[in-house]
């Protein structure tokens, strides 16, 4: 995939700028910043976002699939950050949907925003963070214990532009089946086979709902397949957590 960069110190948000670029930017332009003012996860909440520690990457998408398939980009990048990851000799789980751990801690999250209709997708905003060379002390009390980066968790500096490249790398092959015919099945069976999930009983939480059930299978549309009692649900969004 043709790739255009745009590259910036600090910012508010790359998936903010790059839903302003979206209409005129060529499929497969990305947008990174050193640093993030209002950087943001799933559910409205913050991505802690400090100059030059970290991923700040954004991809714009415009995929011809069928608008149902296509939260399960998501998939897609996941998938290319555990393989990026493991070029660098790191093993990582992936948490569905769009958190990557290491040592049971997070250490990245994707958050995949679409802007369509009921019959067309206009574009998609693949917005992928990574914790690369935070420090300990830099990581909120409220997070330790949850949260960690490459450099804590390997004890020494990584160097952020190569693991840029190996994730955009890993992105661009991975992408290509689904964009030519709406096919995962590749990254399925990557993230189905290092998942942090599959196969332990978890909490899903939705809004003030919370219920416990035992996260079975990942289908062909990425969604998580949960057995609540006797009765198995696709589930498509919501908070998992393994229960404890």
């Amino acid at each position: 995939m043709k790739r255009k960069t745009y590259h910036y110190n600090t910012i508010d948000s790359t998936n903010i700028k790059a839903k302003q670029l979206a209409s005129t930017e060529e499929e497969g332009t990305v947008i990174i910043a050193e640093g993030q003012t209002m950087g943001k996860g799933r559910l409205g909440r913050s991505w802690l976002s400090k100059n030059g520690k970290g991923i700040y990457m954004s991809i714009i998408l415009k995929p011809k699939a069928d608008i149902m398939k296509v939260p399960s980009i998501t998939s897609i990048g996941a998938a290319s950050v555990y393989l990026a990851l493991r070029e660098m000799g790191v093993e990582s789980k992936i948490k569905w949907p769009n958190d990557i751990l290491v040592g049971n801690k997070k250490i990245c999250g994707i958050l995949t925003e679409i802007s369509g209709d009921t019959n067309k997708v206009n574009y998609v905003i693949m917005g992928i963070g990574v914790n690369v060379n935070l420090e300990e002390y830099e990581i909120p009390e409220e997070l330790k214990g949850m949260v960690t980066s490459l450099k804590i968790y390997l004890g020494r500096t990584i160097d952020k532009g190569n693991l840029s490249e190996l994730i955009l790398d890993n992105f661009d092959r991975l992408y290509a089946p689904f964009k030519d015919g709406g096919n995962i099945s590749h990254v399925l069976h990557i993230c189905k086979e290092n998942s942090s999930l599959l196969g332990k009983d978890i909490k899903v939480i939705s809004g003030n709902e919370i219920r416990v059930g035992k996260a079975l299978d990942i289908n062909e549309s990425g969604e998580l397949v949960v057995e609540f009692g006797d009765c198995l649900e696709a589930i498509n969004s919501g908070e998992v957590s393994i229960r404890l």
